[in-house]
């Protein structure tokens, strides 16, 4: 696994904004995963916890103008954006202020005004859509970047092998992250991939591979800022695996069993956040970094407050003999959920 060019690395306020978001992130995890033990989600949540590096360190290596797609594991490109922790919870509680008016739900968030093109729940749906916008860049002249984030599981889709063939034979300024987790679904992926090195891959493309250590925040900025730089040159796509781990199930609703303990121990071990922390600790003061996790912690503990008293949306009849309700429903967040 390669390390980012020194040219390509954070300055230290900007690892310190990287971190912030990794620790909202995975306290948006943990809290969802509590409520949806107590019945209050709709649905399966994808959590991201233990693969917070790659969302956030690649987005924020990224200029704002740029734009990226994701998966529906998507939190923590959606809070490396820079999205709104309040309205990310909105949406994924239906609240009339998320970023989809309470419509999208947690796979599906997006805002034009991030860059942030959207989750998809469909396995590859992302990449294609990332392609596209990177064939408009061009075709405008504009100096913009997509990215899209892909896992290993979308990587043995025919769409994948169509997006990355025709990128690299346009010279499209996009670049495929592919988010390693070891696992699609409950299935591992030594039993989904003919090669264990995904990178190899690139050379079939005539594009350059590269893997990285996808626990490490400076690793995958390092990377995706140096895709990013090749892009812009016109010098076409790059394809980056960042190896990391799905130390939760596949969704809230997988009954797990198939990952083997020792297996996730050690990854727990090189939790990206600790990983993050001790960097951090060789050119910051560790009091700091301590004030700046408790203040992530009690931002986000705000955030589902006020994202949970919002009101959901009010729905209209679909004309004047619609057998629906035709009075707006409501619900605060001490029953939202609760016995349904």
């Amino acid at each position: 696994m390669s390390d980012p060019m020194p040219s390509n690395r954070p300055s230290a306020d900007e690892h310190l904004d990287m971190h912030r978001r990794m620790v909202i992130t995975r306290c948006v995890e943990e809290r969802l995963g509590v409520l949806h033990k107590q019945g209050k989600t709709r649905g399966p949540i994808h959590r991201c916890d233990g693969q917070e590096a790659v969302g956030v360190g690649a987005t924020m290596a990224l200029e704002a103008r740029d734009v990226v797609t994701t998966t529906h594991r998507g939190h923590a490109v959606y809070i490396g954006k820079g999205l709104d922790p309040r309205r990310v919870i909105a949406e994924i509680f239906g609240r009339v202020t998320g970023y989809g008016g309470g419509r999208a739900g947690h796979m599906l968030v997006g805002s034009v005004e991030h860059g942030m093109i959207g989750g998809n729940a469909i396995v590859g749906g992302s990449i294609p859509a990332a392609t596209g916008m990177a064939l408009s860049f061009q075709i405008r002249r504009e100096d913009r970047v997509a990215l899209a984030v892909f896992g290993d599981g979308a990587a043995q889709t025919g769409i994948c092998h169509e997006s990355m063939n025709i990128a690299a034979l346009w010279r499209l300024p996009v670049i495929f992250l592919l988010e390693n987790n070891d696992y699609g679904l409950t299935v591992h992926r030594s039993e989904q991939s003919s090669v264990a090195d995904y990178t190899v891959r690139a050379a079939g493309y005539g594009m350059p591979g590269e893997a990285v250590d996808g626990n490490d925040v400076l690793a995958v900025y390092g990377a995706v800022a140096a895709a990013a730089q090749r892009a812009r040159r016109g010098d076409g796509p790059t394809l980056i695996e960042a190896r990391t781990y799905r130390v939760e199930g596949f969704s809230t609703s997988d009954m797990g069993g198939y990952q083997d303990p020792k297996e996730v121990a050690l990854w727990k071990a090189r939790d990206p956040i600790v990983v993050s922390r001790t960097q951090l600790a060789e050119s910051i003061d560790p009091a700091r970094v301590e004030r700046l996790e408790t203040a992530a912690e009690e931002e986000t503990a705000a955030a589902f407050e006020a994202a949970l008293a919002d009101p959901l949306p009010e729905f209209e009849p679909h004309g004047p003999s619609a057998p629906y309700a035709t009075a707006p429903v409501h619900a605060d967040a001490a029953d939202f959920g609760e016995g349904r």
